[in-house]
């Protein structure tokens, strides 16, 4: 079980890293809850049902970011779906102001 835990914890690191510049206006207990869910989610899958069950949100994740970010946000808004770019329509988007 700990293994799909551990996995999906490196994961969340790495994408914070290099990802997190993104994500710079959301509020700083979304983004823990975020983390916190998915880590309970993936361990009670692997707990119940073994350990690569518990690596499905992982998978499920990856096809959401596919479609999220190399179709919808393209195609629907003009949001460059890997630099968020312009950033004039992607904090629109996000509901943010231009200026914090």
């Amino acid at each position: 079980m700990w293994i799909a835990v551990a996995i999906t914890a490196i994961i969340f690191a790495i994408g914070n890293i290099v990802f997190g510049h993104f994500e710079e206006r959301t509020p700083k207990w979304r983004r823990v809850a975020k983390v916190v869910l998915v880590l309970g989610l993936v361990a009670a899958l692997a707990a119940r049902f073994g350990p690569w069950w518990g690596l499905f949100p992982i998978g499920l994740m990856l096809v959401g970011f596919v479609v999220v970010h190399l179709w919808w946000l393209p195609h629907r808004y003009g949001v460059n779906g890997l630099t968020a770019e312009p950033k004039e329509k992607y904090y629109e988007l996000r509901g943010w102001n231009r200026r914090p």
